[in-house]
């Protein structure tokens, strides 16, 4: 079994380095590739990327959902592992996922942890290690053996925003979901921009929004509207 890694970014040099060479360092022998989509960034995010020799591919479309698929069309792996730019993982994610498809998992995430010490960064953090949809999300990676993924045809990219609740949904329907007892750190920097109440009030907005079927655009205009972003 083979793992192909997906990274979407945009703007991401601040993390995209570190990323890589922490999967080149702790992937082997499980990771066949790393491949960067990116959003056209106006960083050195794509120098970078290509100074680590790694698959880089430009984002024929700006949006999470549009590159991953597009990262998923030239992945040549049996499993593919869709990650965000700015979080850490675990040393033994490579083994875990293996293990995981072996038990007969198609899918999983991980839970997270903020790279924060603020008290209720890590009570918020505590409900991630339960398996229902609201307690989901892209920070917290995503396994899918690229088996299933064609079968459910990948992302929707109707979903310019909330495309991992609704490929994870969708996942649910057809296949145990495995939910790593271990922990990976992501960013707290929206946190750091926003009041914790704020970015909650909006990712609960986001998800009933999402639960009522409104239009992505609506979502994602909502959304934006009630963060600040750095």
């Amino acid at each position: 079994m083979k793992i192909s890694v997906i990274i979407p970014t945009l703007n991401e040099s601040e993390h995209i380095v570190n990323l890589i060479q922490f999967i080149q360092k702790f992937g082997s022998p499980h990771v066949l590739e790393i491949i960067v989509v990116d959003a056209n960034s106006n960083d050195n995010t794509a120098a970078l990327v290509a100074g680590t020799g790694t698959t880089i591919l430009n984002g024929a479309v700006a949006s999470r959902a549009g590159q991953m698929n597009q990262g998923s069309k030239v992945a040549r792996g049996d499993v593919l592992y869709f990650i965000h730019a700015d979080v850490l993982l675990v040393e033994t994610f490579a083994d875990d996922i293996s293990q995981a498809v072996q038990e007969g998992f198609e899918a999983g995430c991980y839970q997270y942890a903020f790279n924060s010490t603020r008290p209720i960064l890590k009570m918020m953090a505590y409900f991630n290690r339960f398996n229902g949809l609201m307690c989901r999300g892209g920070d917290q990676t995503l396994f899918i053996t690229k088996k299933l993924f064609l079968k459910l045809n990948g992302f929707d990219e109707y979903y310019t925003i909330m495309e991992d609740y609704d490929l994870i949904r969708r996942i649910m329907r057809k296949s145990p979901f495995k939910v790593f007892p271990k922990r990976i750190l992501v960013s707290a920097r929206k946190y750091e921009t926003n009041s914790w109440i704020r970015v909650q009030f909006a990712n609960l907005t986001a998800f009933m929004m999402f639960y009522l079927r409104r239009n992505p655009s609506q979502i994602r205009k909502a959304y934006k509207k009630m963060l600040k972003y750095r």
